[in-house]
């Protein structure tokens, strides 16, 4: 899965953001696995997360906790955020103490993962590297906007949003944490930091 990859910033501006997601074989071993997620979701849900979303049913600043706990399906791709790695480290450990069946993905800076991966026995299967955004880049908005948008992979936090949420908190018709929330819940699978998503609009103020 590739949905996590493209975002942006500079090495410190990236280490506080990290998705761990499950996600089944599709047409290989889907079938039956509904339990499994929620097994997951239990798991995470332990931890000091900042996000948690499910493909199919939407993330907890649109549609909240409960009902996606409700809603898990054979197809399901879970997913929570956290912006500490030792948070992380936890999580993984008790995935593999529970060997659900289920490929998890982590995404961050990739040495960041490495050491997470070590000190919670488990290992590499395949790394995937995003290699930016390649073509007219004259055409796109300035960086500090994509650091917030592409934190949704699938291109949901319309770049025009952040500009406008963020120029309504500088003139004070608006509260940062507000913005925060709306940018959050556009993201239906629930893979933005809203933690990095406020610090970084404070940066741009």
């Amino acid at each position: 899965m590739t949905h996590t990859l493209h975002r942006r910033g500079p090495y410190e501006s990236l280490e506080d953001d990290y998705v761990v997601f499950a996600i089944s074989a599709q047409e290989v071993n889907a079938k039956g696995t509904a339990s499994l997620f929620a097994d997951f979701f239990k798991v995470v849900k332990q931890y000091n997360y900042k996000n948690l979303g499910d493909m199919k049913t939407g993330n907890m600043y649109s549609v909240g906790v409960k009902k996606i706990e409700e809603e898990f399906q054979d197809n399901s791709i879970v997913h929570a955020v956290f912006d500490e790695r030792k948070e992380v480290v936890k999580v993984l450990k008790e995935l593999k103490d529970k060997d659900l069946g289920l490929s998890i993905v982590v995404s961050g800076l990739i040495d960041s993962v490495e050491k997470i991966c070590k000190e919670s026995g488990t290992e590499f299967h395949t790394v995937n590297n995003s290699l930016g955004i390649w073509g007219n880049t004259n055409r796109l908005p300035r960086e500090e906007v994509l650091q917030i948008s592409t934190m949704c992979g699938h291109g949901m936090v319309s770049f025009n949003l952040v500009q406008d949420l963020a120029q309504k908190v500088k003139n004070n018709k608006l509260n940062i944490d507000k913005a925060v929330n709306e940018i959050t819940k556009q993201c239906h699978c629930g893979v933005i930091n809203p933690v990095r998503t406020k610090r970084l609009i404070e940066e741009m103020l």
